[in-house]
């Protein structure tokens, strides 16, 4: 699942030590959702949007979506 986690928290001069913190998960496990590598349950995922006071489709974008959005921006498949 692509996300703009990365980007939010570089906003906010966080680390990822410092998102891990107020979220109270592990450090680790920030990095493995900012690289892909692990997609955050539901309740993390709100957890993390009101962080960040923005609603979960404004950080995270399903590859599927994000996908389709690059065919049709591209004009792909016309």
């Amino acid at each position: 699942m692509k996300n703009r986690l990365r980007v939010l928290r570089a906003e906010r001069d966080w680390s990822q030590a410092d998102l891990a913190e107020h979220l109270g998960v592990s450090r680790q496990t920030v990095n493995a959702i900012e690289t892909g590598k692990y997609d955050p349950s539901l309740p993390l995922a709100f957890s993390i949007a009101r962080t960040f006071n923005r609603h979960i489709e404004e950080i995270f974008e399903s590859e599927v979506k994000a996908a389709a959005g690059g065919l049709a921006a591209s004009g792909a498949g016309l």
